[in-house]
């Protein structure tokens, strides 16, 4: 969640008066925390944080100084950094965000890592509800034979994961849709980070989430679980004999989730734990080898 750090009124810092680096740190960490400050001076005047006090003197363009009151400005509001700079880190991959996709996040990390075992080298993957693509192109990056799906209900989504794809030189091959409707069949492994907040949680309208996409974040009026049950249910009709189902979910999910997959028919249940120690991740296998 962002900080909570509001715009002062003081005028001390006035950075329009010389135009320097150090006018720009100086304006900057009056209104926003140090790291935050320094992290947008450095991305807004394209020069390294190493440069911000070693060569506080030196001279920038009007143009620089206007693109970081701006990104001080919205920032100050609270949008999130990953917005105004366009672009967020997720395994080690450099992807483009917009406030049309969620803002990947390194708890879903976890899901990746639950998954990665159960792929094979040439396995066929969906990712449903890709957003920037960021769980797709993590598995395309690890296992580059596989055949790798990204479904989205959104096409302006679909188009920011298939930039993300071109520039990283990885191939997953995107499809218009709703869940799980018209995907295909035959999936070795489905992974999903789907909506699952409460559409009631207050949550919703604080920090980083108040600019994030709502038909990405609500789950339904259920504990936020609609969602992920009808997706539990429509992959037992996409994944292969012995395939695998693994999704992300609240760190108060676990329980409902794995009875989810239960009810629904699924074995091998387990669920796994995010980097704070929280349920976040649930993998269920679909079938048998008989079947």
């Amino acid at each position: 969640m962002p900080s909570n750090c509001g715009t002062s009124t003081s005028t001390a810092v006035v950075v329009d008066v010389d135009h320097t680096i150090g006018g720009c740190v100086a304006y900057a960490r009056h209104r926003l925390p140090h790291h935050e400050a320094d992290l947008l001076v450095s991305r807004s005047l394209d020069v390294p944080q190493s440069h911000l006090y070693a060569f506080g003197e030196r001279t920038i363009a009007p143009v620089a100084t206007t693109r970081l009151k701006d990104w001080i400005t919205r920032r100050s509001a609270g949008e999130p950094i990953a917005y105004i700079l366009s672009e967020r880190g997720f395994w080690g991959l450099d992807l483009e965000v917009s406030p049309d996709v969620l803002i990947p996040r390194p708890e879903t990390e976890t899901l990746i890592e639950a998954a990665l075992p159960l792929i094979g080298e040439e396995a066929r993957i969906l990712d449903m509800g890709t957003g920037s693509g960021a769980v797709a192109l993590a598995i395309a990056s690890e296992r580059p034979r596989a055949e790798v799906t990204a479904t989205d209900i959104e096409a302006k989504s679909l188009a920011i994961c298939q930039r993300n794809a071109a520039r990283l030189g990885l191939t997953v091959k995107t499809v218009l849709a709703d869940c799980l409707e018209g995907v295909g069949v035959g999936f070795d492994v489905i992974v999903s980070n789907p909506p699952y907040v409460d559409d009631a949680d207050p949550r919703i309208d604080q920090g980083d989430l108040r600019f994030e996409p709502r038909l990405a974040l609500l789950g339904g009026p259920n504990g936020g679980l609609d969602f992920l049950a009808r997706l539990i249910r429509e992959a037992t009709a996409g994944l292969a004999p012995q395939g695998w189902l693994c999704v992300e979910h609240g760190c108060d999910q676990g329980s409902p989730v794995a009875r989810l997959f239960g009810q629904t028919g699924f074995e091998d249940v387990r669920g796994h734990l995010d980097l704070e120690n929280r349920p976040r991740v649930t993998v269920g296998r679909w079938g048998s080898s008989t079947a």
